[in-house]
């Protein structure tokens, strides 16, 4: 790079100013959080990873170095968006997998819930049906509460948490009533994709990997051989 096209010091200055209010605006949406999937956080994430990336560039630029902070993203997995810059309509997909490791916990809790439908007299004898088997129970379950509270109270089911993804696409139009409801997820479009949100544990590994050292330096290792 030439040095006419080189930031200033005071551009480079800015831009670390920057990351920190970035940084302070994200701990104060994480402290606030109204939920697991709080929209808040995921805008100070994005505006925290923006501001990262452009210190990163301007501080390679005029001094030749790098930060050690890299914020993982689905963005890179995503091909270009080539939907509206002004969206009309959105869908938001979202899909959260989840293992059965208490399956009597989670029979317990769907009782729980169909007697208080049934009330004092045990109508139907839905109670008992509820707590048949692991599908009536998801059935009652997933009919009872709300997808967030499933998430958020998981535990309390004998359930846990696997990868969840969340993706804001955007649309021309709203989709007329009845639409897409035999196969919602088949008209989604990556290229589309307003912003798209991940959790998974491999993201966990990875930086449990990243921070192990070599077995191969450690000095005590190498004096057992």
């Amino acid at each position: 790079m030439s040095d006419a096209a080189q930031p200033t010091a005071a551009e480079v200055r800015a831009a670390a100013e920057a990351v920190k209010a970035a940084l302070d605006r994200h701990l104060a949406a994480v402290e606030r959080r109204s939920g697991e999937d709080d929209p808040a956080v995921y805008e100070a994430f994005n505006e925290l990873a923006a501001a990262a990336e452009e210190y990163d560039e301007l501080l390679y630029d005029r001094y030749d170095e790098v930060t050690p902070f890299e914020i993982p993203g689905a963005d890179d997995s995503l091909p270009p968006y080539t939907g509206p810059e002004e969206p009309n309509a959105l869908s938001v997909l979202i899909r959260r997998d989840y293992a059965v490791v208490e399956p009597q916990r989670l029979l317990a809790q769907a009782g729980r819930v169909a007697d208080l439908e049934a009330g004092p007299e045990g109508e139907n004898g839905s109670a008992a049906g509820a707590g048949s088997s692991v599908h009536a129970a998801l059935g009652v379950l997933f009919g009872e509460f709300e997808p967030d509270e499933i998430a958020s109270r998981h535990k309390e089911f004998g359930l846990e948490e696997g990868d969840s993804t969340l993706w804001v696409t955007a649309a021309d139009e709203p989709a007329e009533p009845g639409e897409w409801l035999e196969a919602p997820f088949d008209q989604a479009d990556p290229q589309r994709v307003v912003c798209r949100f991940d959790v998974s544990a491999v993201f966990d590994d990875e930086l449990d990997l990243e921070d192990d050292p070599d077995p191969s330096d450690d000095p005590l290792q190498e004096a057992d051989h």
